[in-house]
């Protein structure tokens, strides 16, 4: 029986930091075996806290076939207050599984899979709905590590940004962002109100609000694309006048998020156009006369699919802490 893995943190970033263009093949191609029947993704399973209503841990179980074939689960922890402290916000583990026999394979920190996963995820859907392949001009409304990583992948996925304008309303957040931008990618940014960032090309939400904020009123463009990675910023009017593409229709049509809102609204899926796994393959598109919404509620078998490829690259590496003897008993008498 092989040993059980551990691959830490610091591994991990490195083959991260080295995959960015085989991650968004990855990713790319999970998202076309989803499509295709070729994964088990059941609901995520929320644990919330009575006396932290902003805080919570998520479980997301997945099986990936193909050349993964593995079993895994995420379990991510997203406590916002952390943020007043100095820490990251959001937490992770990821816990690999054998497909044969159902044995545990290896334990990866995972925090750094799950953003890029989101990253990655959000260039790929960028760089299909967007109509325009000149430089574009980019908003992030949030600032934190889910955006510092997206602006990384849509670098990677040959996206060109004109400029940048930040929202968030920590300013020291908005600042490191900016900085970031300019220094590490060469690209002018400055910050911006709500309003000045709803009227640009890729508008890139990153936040933890709990609720809608953007005002049912705002006068989207035509072709402009809104990535709703954090699910609840927008109002659900604002969403039946736009084209509506997410990861799994019914993962994100749940947990109150905007798709979930706007289902409950109209009481039907009509305004969903389609998935991100029928753009690449070919079978959806928007409707060029509106504006465009991706709301990607986050599917298991990517941080799954990222996983086993860390697992394998950090192996190669010699990088990672074998644990032999993990498996109390290896035989059944």
């Amino acid at each position: 029986m092989a040993d059980f893995t551990v691959v830490p943190g610091a591994t991990v970033s490195q083959v991260l930091a080295d995959s960015q263009k085989q991650i968004l093949r990855i990713v790319r191609d999970t998202y076309l075996a989803h499509e295709q029947g070729q994964s088990v993704n059941p609901d995520s399973y929320f644990l919330r806290f009575p006396d932290k209503p902003n805080a919570r841990v998520i479980a997301l179980p997945a099986y990936l076939g193909g050349e993964v074939d593995t079993i895994g689960i995420k379990w991510i922890a997203s406590f916002p207050d952390n943020v007043k402290q100095g820490l990251p916000r959001a937490s992770a583990t990821l816990l690999l599984n054998d497909y044969a026999t159902g044995y545990p394979l290896a334990c990866l920190e995972a925090a750094g899979i799950s953003a890029a996963r989101t990253a990655a995820s959000a260039a790929i859907a960028a760089g299909e709905l967007l109509a325009s392949q000149e430089a574009i001009r980019v908003s992030f409304v949030g600032a934190g590590v889910i955006a510092r990583t997206i602006l990384d992948y849509l670098r990677a996925n040959g996206i060109t940004v004109a400029d940048i304008l930040v929202h968030d309303l920590d300013d020291t957040s908005a600042g490191h962002l900016m900085t970031y931008a300019t220094e590490q990618h060469g690209v002018p940014a400055a910050s911006g109100t709500l309003d000045d960032a709803l009227t640009r090309d890729l508008v890139i939400f990153a936040t933890t609000s709990a609720e809608p904020y953007v005002p049912t009123s705002t006068p989207l463009q035509p072709q402009q694309v809104l990535l709703n990675i954090s699910l609840r910023d927008l109002p659900p009017e604002l969403l039946l006048r736009s084209n509506n593409f997410v990861d799994d229709i019914d993962h994100c049509l749940k947990a109150q998020t905007s798709p979930h809102l706007a289902e409950q609204l109209t009481g039907n899926r009509g305004f969903i156009t389609g998935t991100l796994g029928g753009i690449l393959q070919g079978t959806a598109a928007p409707d060029p006369g509106k504006p465009t919404v991706f709301s990607p509620f986050g599917l298991g078998i990517l941080d799954l699919a990222l996983g086993h490829h860390v697992l394998h690259e950090a192996r190669a590496r010699g990088a990672v802490v074998e644990i032999p003897d993990f498996i109390g008993e290896s035989s059944r008498w």
